[in-house]
């Protein structure tokens, strides 16, 4: 594994200076350990690959994982819904609709410039994801799911799913659906990616969660909330020199 940092932003009145720390995966890396460290894949520009950055995530340690009260409100609307399949990535037939189906998916929800075809198609080519689930209801796609994982992790990396069903918390059952399995496999880890904003707080729904801070896990859920809902106050409007 080798570190990288990158130049993104000063202050110099108070002495504050910013760098966004990467790493390179390196052949005999462990996923996990990459993980670990607090790093998560990076997308966002053409062709790249073995590539993560340093951010605050979560996970959940999947030993002690029950459902909560709200996942169980969440797990009885959706149960017994859907077929399931997972298919290990080598499997997946990338077809011209299962694109359509995701880039449709993230334009209506998140807007085009989010998922542009070249960063999915990018995504795809990662070499790092392990396993697509797919979800079918009356033979019809309902939802996908990238997973990233190895023998003692999963990432929850990216959903897809029908816009009809956004407003009905699918998103979150989705992500509860996953971590069930990961949890039967006897996995130690489900990672659940960025928790930046107010937005990203639906993933304290589930416990015991751990957030990274910059130099360890940590379970203060206070601190994490506090931060979280400050985060519009320490938004910059800027790239590291890398980018």
């Amino acid at each position: 594994m080798k570190l990288f940092s990158s130049e993104a932003a000063h202050e110099y009145g108070s002495y504050t200076f910013a760098y966004a720390n990467y790493c390179v995966r390196e052949a005999g890396d462990m996923l996990a350990d990459i993980y670990k460290a607090g790093f998560l894949p990076y997308s966002g520009a053409r062709g790249i690959k073995d590539i993560f950055y340093m951010a605050r995530s979560a996970r959940v340690a999947l030993a002690d994982f029950e459902p909560t009260s709200e996942n169980r409100r969440i797990a009885k609307k959706f149960d017994g819904t859907f077929t399931k399949k997972r298919i290990p990535f080598k499997d997946f037939e990338i077809t011209e609709a299962f694109l359509v189906f995701c880039l449709n998916y993230f334009g209506s929800r998140h807007g085009a410039a989010v998922m542009p075809r070249e960063r999915l198609e990018t995504i795809l080519a990662s070499g790092i994801i392990s396993t697509v689930i797919e979800y079918r209801k009356d033979d019809a796609v309902a939802a996908y799911v990238l997973e990233v994982g190895d023998e003692t992790m999963a990432h929850f990396w990216f959903s897809f799913y029908d816009l009809s069903l956004t407003k009905q918390s699918l998103g979150l059952w989705l992500i509860l659906d996953c971590m069930r399995d990961a949890k039967a496999q006897g996995l130690a880890h489900y990672y659940l990616g960025t928790v930046y904003g107010e937005k990203a707080l639906y993933k304290t729904n589930f416990e015991p969660l751990e957030w990274w801070g910059g130099d360890g896990w940590s379970n203060n859920f206070e601190l994490l909330k506090t931060y979280t809902r400050t985060d519009g106050e320490h938004s910059i409007a800027a790239a590291d020199k890398w980018k």
